[in-house]
C-alpha cells in the first residue's frame, strides 16, 4: 500500500515537472528573446466618459447629467466622432421643468449636439484618459432661461 502511494506521488511530481518544463517552450517561439512584462506595449485605450457611479463609458446611448436627482439626462445618443481628444454626438436632453416643484414637474425633451473635450488622466485609474468637459448645444427649442450653448465640467 505504501509502495503504491510512493509510486503515485513520484508520477505526479514527474507530470508537474514535465508541464513546467513545457510551459515556457510552448509560450514563446524557439530563439525568441524573453520580453519583460513592463516592456510590452499596451493597446491604446479609448478615452472615457465617467458616469454617476464612477464607471467608464464609451459611446453611451444614455447618460445622466443630474446624478443627485436624475432631473436631466441625455438619451438616444448617436456618436459621430470619438477619439483621444474629443467626441461628438446628437441626441436628446430630457429635462425636468420642476414646475411647480421637481417631484411634480414634467420632463421635456430638447434636441442637442453633445461635445466632449479637455481630456485628462482619470485620478483613480491612471493612465486612463477621461473627458473633463461637456458642451450641449440646443438645436431647436431649449429650456426656458437657458442659453443655446451650455458647458459643464465633468466629474472625476
Amino acid at each position: 500500500m505504501r509502495r503504491l502511494a510512493m509510486t503515485k506521488a513520484a508520477a505526479l511530481c514527474a507530470a508537474v515537472a514535465f508541464a513546467a518544463a513545457m510551459g515556457p517552450a510552448s509560450a514563446a517561439p524557439a530563439g525568441a528573446p524573453a520580453t519583460p512584462a513592463r516592456a510590452v506595449a499596451q493597446p491604446p485605450r479609448d478615452t472615457v466618459l465617467v458616469d454617476c457611479f464612477a464607471k467608464p463609458q464609451v459611446r453611451p446611448a444614455d447618460f445622466v447629467l443630474a446624478c443627485g436627482d436624475g432631473n436631466s439626462r441625455l438619451a438616444a445618443l448617436r456618436w459621430t466622432h470619438w477619439d483621444t481628444t474629443s467626441a461628438r454626438a446628437k441626441g436628446v436632453n430630457w429635462l425636468n421643468d420642476c414646475e411647480p416643484y421637481c417631484a411634480a414637474g414634467t420632463f421635456r425633451s430638447y434636441p442637442v449636439v453633445v461635445r466632449l473635450d479637455q481630456t485628462q488622466s482619470w485620478k483613480g485609474h491612471p493612465p486612463q484618459q477621461r473627458y473633463d468637459r461637456m458642451t450641449l448645444t440646443y438645436t431647436g427649442d431649449r429650456p426656458e432661461r437657458s442659453a443655446r450653448t451650455v458647458t459643464y465640467a465633468l466629474w472625476d
